[in-house]
């Protein structure tokens, strides 16, 4: 039997951020998010050795374990996947450690501010559940990724991501303590959908970044209860809301505003959130018919986001081609992540 998972990556609109702990514990954290049409993927299958196999095939890296025992060791790509793989062995198959095949791959690399990581492992973890029927629900997939993710590979991060690629589509989340996670799927009228389709250009810098030390940055100064970066905070979530209401109603002169005035507010979250090459990227877009700009995720680079008219679409990228990054065709994903059997 082979079992195929894909997971949508996501594209953060406001309020990111606002779900990183200690903020979200201690004043509850909103986030507004949409999928698109790119994935993570990942098939599980019988082992042909007998043993225990990691391939992450779009980063070319591999290795090989004795069944019967957790797996120890891994790195790299095939670290998340010693991390879904352990998880499950232990707490569904009762330390049962089974020789597997798991392979994967996916459309956007990691620090691309798509949510790669988080991405993967829930495209995973939906495999794991369909391969040995583990029945879980979209809040349940969502938070065992997150607790793999961030308590058993002690990976930095907020909580979005993996639920963002488990429900799909357009979402407003709110964050609390005790990992208590409220998804709120919008629905979206069709001509406003397509309308912020055709208004936003999702440019890649060409510069992948770790997101771990500038979210590491952004908690300390949570932590430490830094005014400005609090303040920020507190802005970033009412935006949230705003730009729940922007959706809704279709305003998208308001959408714009609320995207560019979170993107000034995430700037002060942290100081390495924007950088100058960035900076350049903004102007020139500007320049060229965009009326908001910001990073996707964490900051520093990956993937930037801009809004302008649709009549303005095509001077836009092509300025942001000549740029020497490039411009990626996405469009929304109503689906969240799914998995299949293949006989």
């Amino acid at each position: 039997m082979i079992v195929r998972a894909r997971a949508p990556l996501r594209l953060g609109l406001a309020g990111g951020g606002t779900d990183v702990s200690p903020f979200s514990d201690e004043h509850g954290g909103c986030v507004m998010n949409v999928t698109i049409d790119k994935y993570a993927y990942a098939t599980i299958d019988a082992s042909p050795s007998g043993r225990v196999e990691f391939h992450a095939v779009d980063a070319g890296q591999s290795g090989q374990w004795d069944a019967g025992a957790a797996v120890e060791g891994s790195a790299g790509a095939t670290q998340l996947m010693a991390g879904v793989y352990n998880r499950i062995c232990r707490d569904y198959l009762g330390d049962r450690y089974p020789g597997l095949r798991v392979r994967t791959s996916s459309d956007a690399p990691p620090g691309s501010g798509l949510g790669s990581s988080s991405t993967m492992v829930v495209a995973l973890v939906t495999a794991f559940a369909e391969y040995f029927g583990l029945p879980l629900g979209e809040y349940e997939v969502a938070h065992l990724a997150f607790v793999i993710e961030r308590q058993d590979l002690a990976l930095t991060g907020g909580k979005q991501d993996q639920y963002a690629a488990a429900f799909g589509g357009f979402n407003f989340m709110e964050f609390y303590a005790a990992d208590r996670v409220i998804v709120n799927p919008l629905r979206i009228k069709d001509w406003v959908w397509t309308e912020l389709e055709s208004s936003l250009v999702l440019y890649f810098t060409g510069v992948s970044r770790s997101s771990a030390a500038i979210i590491d940055e952004q908690a300390k100064n949570a932590r430490e209860g830094r005014s400005d970066s609090l303040q920020a905070m507190f802005q970033l979530k009412d935006e949230a809301v705003q730009m729940k209401e922007a959706v809704l109603l279709g305003d998208i002169k308001r959408f714009a505003r609320v995207m560019q005035a979170g993107w000034e507010a995430k700037k002060r979250m942290a100081n390495s959130i924007s950088n100058p090459m960035i900076d350049e990227l903004e102007a020139l877009a500007f320049r060229n018919g965009a009326h908001a700009a910001k990073v996707s995720g964490a900051g520093g680079g990956g993937f930037m986001m801009f809004v302008c008219d649709p009549v303005e679409r095509v001077n836009l990228v092509r300025a942001l081609a000549d740029a020497g990054g490039q411009v990626l065709d996405a469009h929304f994903s109503s689906s969240g992540a799914c998995s299949w059997k293949v006989n």
